[in-house]
């Protein structure tokens, strides 16, 4: 089982009384002397049963993979009910899910989910990325939208067991640099209509076709990004922007659309009156600035306000930066890690100042995205790029990240799958 991991706190003692209270029912190892009385999500019961009708490999950039809609031979999943607990994981062949049209995720947005990546190194081996932070968020998100919680060092066996069956021939050795998603998700599948915490609830884990989309979308380099207007609000002091659960995300795809069919990648996503700068999109988003004093910083909005999604990526770039751009080297200047709230009045004074080094976003899908534009309030910032397709910083920070997907590096975030045959 998972070591023991505190409720996460939130700014209100309603919900963290709430969080509290699901993970000491529904998995009491988490909490120190909690009394087992139902079983928990446990990996060591996964039963498998294997595909009679394996699919082919669709070739890489394809039109199958750029659709997104390709998933491997199999899937696992776990059902939760508040009577019995959890039941014995299944790992079995790839296919559609059973509804009652009153499923609770259906009408009442219960539902959360992960982003993460399975690679194929350069040195032959499958690896993922920091598995347990992704659980450990997981167990934030579905605690946050009464779903039940879970050991998160389980789920993670369980995302190890489907990566070893289908990684293998979905990851093949002679496509080195390639990867795969991996989509772990929960719903509440109770079919009571009632507004009213699930009291039954579905674990699954899908792995999908996925294009390499961390150069950007558009012809030219660089991400273009649309600033939010006054009357839109993505997340909110007090609310759910830290955790990944479904009900972030609809409500920001009509915006997103419109941004696309103006030209742009996605929205940077302002808030309150101060036009206070939170994310990019779905993802995190960093700028390298000089302040007016002379030094030199790497900025991004902070997870205090639980506004901003804690992101792995984020979190990595975070670490590798205080680690290895502390001191001047040959090529790249010394730099400040801030994690601060900052304003977009402070970015456009950074551009009009000619103090503005370069800007990026962070996540799963897009990676290490650089940043060559933003449009704000009608006013067109034009973000510098030293190496023409990316920042400096930007890009010695994704290719330090890479090195340790793909195993050109050893590293402890490296963790590596064993394969079965």
């Amino acid at each position: 089982m998972a070591p023991t991991l505190e409720a996460p706190e939130t700014t209100s003692q309603l919900v963290n009384d709430g969080l509290k209270r699901t993970i000491t029912k529904t998995a009491p190892s988490l909490i120190p002397n909690g009394v087992h009385a139902l079983p928990e999500l446990d990996a060591s019961r996964l039963t498998t049963t294997l595909t009679s009708h394996p699919r082919s490999v669709p070739l890489p950039d394809s039109d199958e993979v750029k659709a997104q809609r390709t998933c491997t031979d199999h899937m696992v999943t776990a059902q939760w009910t508040l009577s019995a607990g959890w039941a014995a994981p299944e790992l079995k062949p790839y296919g559609p899910l059973s509804l009652m049209p009153t499923s609770s995720c259906l009408h009442y947005a219960t539902e959360c989910f992960e982003g993460m990546k399975l690679y194929r190194g350069f040195d032959g081996r499958l690896r993922l990325f920091r598995p347990s932070l992704n659980c450990r968020r997981m167990l934030v998100s579905s605690t946050r939208i009464a779903l039940p919680s879970f050991p998160p060092a389980e789920l993670e066996q369980l995302i190890i067991a489907l990566c070893a069956r289908d990684g293998p021939k979905w990851l093949p050795k002679e496509r080195p640099g390639s990867f795969l998603y991996i989509r772990p998700t929960m719903i509440g599948n109770d079919p009571a209509l009632g507004v009213q915490k699930p009291k039954e609830a579905l674990l699954y884990i899908i792995v999908a076709c996925f294009p390499n989309m961390s150069a950007g979308t558009g012809p030219k380099p660089g991400m273009k990004l649309l600033a939010s207007q006054e009357d839109m609000v993505r997340a909110w002091p007090g609310g759910f922007g830290y955790a990944k659960v479904g009900a972030n995300y609809g409500p920001s795809l009509l915006a997103q659309g419109e941004a696309r069919a103006k030209g742009y990648d996605q929205i940077l996503w302002l808030f309150g009156e101060d036009c206070e700068v939170t994310e990019a999109g779905a993802s995190n988003f960093f700028v390298v600035w000089r302040t007016r004093e002379g030094g030199l910083q790497l900025v991004t909005a902070p997870l205090g306000e639980k506004i901003i999604l804690d992101g792995v990526t984020r979190r990595s770039v975070l670490e590798l930066a205080r680690e290895r751009l502390s001191g001047r080297d040959e090529e790249l200047e010394a730099v400040e890690v801030v994690e601060r709230k900052f304003q977009m009045h402070e970015l456009v004074e950074a551009v009009e100042e000619g103090r503005l080094v370069e800007a990026f976003a962070a996540g799963t899908a897009f990676f290490i995205a650089p940043i060559a534009a933003i449009s704000f309030r009608g006013k067109d910032l034009k973000i510098p790029m030293a190496k023409g397709d990316t920042g400096a910083y930007a890009g010695a920070i994704k290719t330090w990240l890479m090195d340790i997907m793909y195993g050109r590096c050893q590293h402890e975030w490296g963790v590596v799958i064993e394969e079965e045959e």
